[in-house]
């Protein structure tokens, strides 16, 4: 079918352990080849600490189904026993991400999964960085992109949440939120849905105060800019509710009334999500003119290097991207 990269992230946290025991599981299935964009030698070094005795080849192009390739676009390898967050480790995880992205858009790679990187050790490294998603978005030249977290729980019931906003403080949040912005998130979880195959696309919009503004007595934001922005999108046939308070509108989404969910700002979102869904939850970027998912979780500093890090959110990561390339 072709090949799906994952660039490795930043290699002082746990990306490529969970990579490397992601693929563990994942690479017996025979229909992608699997390319890794990161330092070589200590894939090879963790891959045989880990004792998962992984078959890694150099990159030559192409990656035959199954197997798993490494390259790396940095002329010199990475120090050994970097210091957690180290600048060297902060700026190759940006190196590497830039050249996955330019693989999918040159068609080398169908799609790609990034392992986590620490945003504040980029910008401490001495570049200017806001998230991947940003960074990924800029680089395509991507104008209307948003962030979803998907995650299920133990019995099979989702949450699909797409951000208006994300790394934004929460001051400043109302700022950020225009019409047109709401209703492009709106649209783009609508196709997420078609995307992911499921019967139906029903979209339920966040408001932004409690209640939903209370008709304004707790906030204007749901009559001047949400409300505007769902009956626009309805105008154009999406099948969306709201403003609705965001409180009860979870609960509606996790028992299977709504598809997707368009919350207001990150935490939001992500607080429910990641209370059904931590292990498992999925970052898919909307919009983008290549696929990327990314684990949703972070670098975990704490217990990178111990060989117990979990990588059900890694490999939920690599499998929504396959679904996702086998519809392209």
């Amino acid at each position: 079918m072709g090949t799906i990269g994952i660039s490795l992230g930043d290699v002082t946290g746990i990306g490529p352990e969970v990579t490397l025991k992601a693929l563990a599981v994942e690479s017996k299935e025979q229909t992608f080849g699997y390319l890794l964009i990161g330092d070589a030698a200590l894939v090879r070094e963790l891959n045989a600490r880990l004792d998962l005795n992984l078959p890694l080849n150099d990159y030559h192009g192409s990656v035959p189904a199954g197997r798993i390739a490494i390259c790396d676009p940095n002329a010199k390898a990475l120090p050994e026993n970097l210091a957690k967050g180290a600048p060297e480790a902060a700026r190759a995880a940006v190196v590497w991400l830039r050249e996955a992205a330019q693989k999918c858009l040159s068609g080398e790679l169908l799609g790609f999964v990034t392992a986590p990187v620490n945003k504040e050790s980029i910008v401490r490294a001495g570049q200017k960085f806001v998230g991947q998603t940003e960074f990924l978005s800029e680089l395509a030249g991507a104008t209307r992109t948003a962030m979803m977290l998907l995650g299920e729980d133990d019995r099979g019931r989702w949450l699909r949440v797409a951000l208006a906003t994300t790394h934004v403080p929460l001051k400043n949040v109302s700022e950020q939120l225009t019409v047109e912005k709401i209703v492009s998130v709106i649209e783009l979880a609508a196709r997420a849905c078609q995307d992911l195959g499921l019967a139906r696309a029903r979209v339920a919009v966040c408001g932004l105060n409690p209640h939903a503004g209370e008709g304004g007595q707790m906030g204007t934001e749901e009559l001047t800019i949400v409300g505007p922005a769902v009956a626009q999108a309805r105008q154009r046939g999406i099948d969306v509710t709201g403003p609705m308070s965001a409180d009860a509108l979870f609960y509606y989404a996790y028992r299977g009334d709504y598809d997707a969910v368009v919350a207001m700002y990150h935490d939001q979102g992500l607080v429910p999500l990641k209370m059904i869904g931590f292990e498992k939850g999925v970052n898919w970027t909307l919009g983008l003119p290549f696929i990327r998912t990314s684990p949703d979780h972070g670098t975990a500093y704490d217990i990178a290097g111990q060989g117990k890090a979990n990588p059900s959110s890694m490999l939920a990561a690599i499998r929504l991207a396959k679904q996702l390339a086998l519809k392209r």
